[in-house]
């Protein structure tokens, strides 16, 4: 039998199941009584099999403990970057009817505002690290609960946000499975193989936001795996090579972005890494040189898989990629992945068109939006809008990126809702926002703004009173880097903005950074 979390907890109950900040240990039994507790609260409050719990929480032990309570029943779970600002967080709470909603006394303030605006009521708030003697504190709520594990027929599932295209998040939804969660579980076991990781024996290092979809899977995962989690509150690449060494770390998962500020250490710094059996990667494209770089210092571990939130369907281990460099692999076991025309017409190999791919995980509907979820179908076939083909052999190569998609430091940012945001400034007229090449971040966003007569006329005052007038409205990962002022921006006949023909025109172009 596949042994899963509750396996370890019984068999080896003082394992240390997650190390956060500063050292502090969390063993197996300490996570489940708290997650088992936390499972009760939700049973306590009268659940409805398809609610939505949401989280606002930062990289730390209660990311993981909040969510392994909560899918202990058919429910979903849906995080919050902590970044966003209240009105961008009242959106998903909204959009969630959230029935309970957890998030830390540092981050009451914003989620409070966020409630406010959404109309939600405020007796949802968990605050996990509250004071005793506030009623909606944690352990104030579970004090009195079961410390048992819930025997649910049912698991629950993440619900988890993207972007489209008109630059509102929308949430990725599954229907629930209707299996146990320990035979959801043992699915781990098959997807650690993919990539190299043994289950019973590992350590694992959580580096990225664990509001994103990969970062907190593949936590979860290791948890399932029966290993360590060592959880850094915020990257920094001579710290996460500390941890490697200090942890003994044997996997982690990474973005290119901080293979890129690993790399450029001095090579004294770079040493005790040999602990590490798995590195996994994905969210962006990574530059051959840099992976060869990698793969020349910590070896021929690296695993690299294509996808997104609404799931993955490629992967290559290194050996692979130094024969078919630039690949982002073959097809998962499972998934049936093509190639397609603008007429959905099959293309045979080497032929550039819509990547499709078709599995279990492709069963998915952006919630609340039929239109959208349409669009990316054929048949039972989904595409996440990329441009690519496939060799004689399988491999698929990525020829481009979503249409409008920016990647930086690994983080998809849709261009569409920071110009919505700018539109609403006074005196600006129009907008168009587009990646250019950065050298650290791989892409930064660029504004091309149109304005009318009432704007500042120096232009590094515009750009300064742009710049705060957008961070009061969208989070600051979201904010471009550079501007320019132009007469106007160009669209075609049909009135839809020509992004190409403004992002070609800036094609080798260095722009000014603020």
């Amino acid at each position: 039998m596949t042994r899963s979390f509750p396996n370890y907890v019984d068999a080896f109950p003082e394992r240390a199941a997650i190390i956060s900040d500063g050292g502090r240990v969390h063993t197996y039994r300490d996570v489940a009584i708290r997650a088992n507790k936390i499972g009760h609260l939700l049973e306590k409050v009268g659940y409805i099999e398809g609610d939505v719990v949401c989280a606002l929480l930062p990289n730390g032990p209660d990311m993981l403990i909040v969510q392994r309570g909560i899918l202990q029943l058919p429910v979903y779970f849906s995080t919050i970057n902590w970044h966003l600002t209240p009105p961008e967080a009242a959106y998903i709470l909204q959009d969630s009817h959230v029935r309970l909603f957890f998030t830390t006394s540092a981050l009451e303030e914003t989620s409070r505002a966020a409630m406010e605006l959404a109309g939600i009521s405020a007796d949802v708030i968990v605050i996990v690290d509250g004071a005793e003697d506030d009623p909606r504190s944690l352990d104030a709520l579970i004090a009195d609960l079961p410390a048992e594990r819930l025997h649910s027929a049912k698991a629950g599932t993440r619900r988890l946000y993207t972007s489209g295209t008109t630059g509102r998040p929308k949430a990725v939804r599954r229907p629930l499975a209707g299996i146990s969660p320990e035979t959801a579980a043992a699915a781990h076991v098959t997807r650690a193989a993919l990539y190299g990781v043994d289950h019973e024996e590992g350590v694992y290092l959580s580096v990225a936001p664990m509001y994103h979809a990969a970062p907190l899977s593949y936590a979860d995962q290791a948890l399932e795996l029966g290993h360590t989690v060592v959880i850094m509150p915020k990257w920094g690449a001579q710290t996460a090579i500390a941890a490697i060494e200090q942890y003994g770390v044997t996997w982690t998962y990474m973005v290119p972005l901080m293979f890129q500020e690993m790399l450029a250490l001095p090579s004294e710094s770079r040493s005790g890494v040999g602990t590490l059996r798995a590195i996994v990667h994905t969210a962006a494209p990574c530059p051959p040189l840099v992976k060869r770089a990698m793969i020349e210092w910590v070896g021929p571990i690296l695993t690299e898989l294509y996808g997104g939130t609404e799931g993955s369907a490629t992967v290559i281990r290194s050996d692979e990629w130094l024969d078919h460099p630039g690949s982002v692999g073959r097809a998962r076991p499972g998934v049936r992945m093509e190639i397609r025309d603008d007429d959905s017409h099959v293309l045979p190999p080497r032929e550039i068109g819509h990547i499709y791919f078709e599995n279990e995980a492709a069963a998915f509907v952006y919630d609340n939006d039929d239109a959208k979820t349409a669009s990316t179908r054929v048949g039972s076939a989904v595409t996440l809008g990329d441009i690519g083909y496939i060799d004689e052999d399988g491999y698929l190569f990525l020829c481009d990126r979503k249409a409008d998609v920016v990647i930086s430091g690994g983080v998809n940012i849709y261009p569409a809702e920071t110009e919505h945001a700018l539109k609403e400034i006074e005196w600006v007229l129009d907008a168009c926002v587009i990646g250019v090449p950065d050298e650290r971040w791989g892409e930064s966003l660029h504004a091309v703004v149109v304005t009318s007569a009432d704007a500042p006329a120096d232009e590094e005052q515009r750009t300064e009173e742009l710049t705060a007038a957008l961070r009061t409205r969208i989070a600051g990962f979201k904010v471009p880097r550079s501007f320019e002022y132009a007469d106007e921006i160009p669209y075609s006949e049909a009135g839809k903005m020509l992004r190409k023909v403004v992002r070609d025109a800036r094609a080798g172009v260095t722009v000014l950074q603020r």
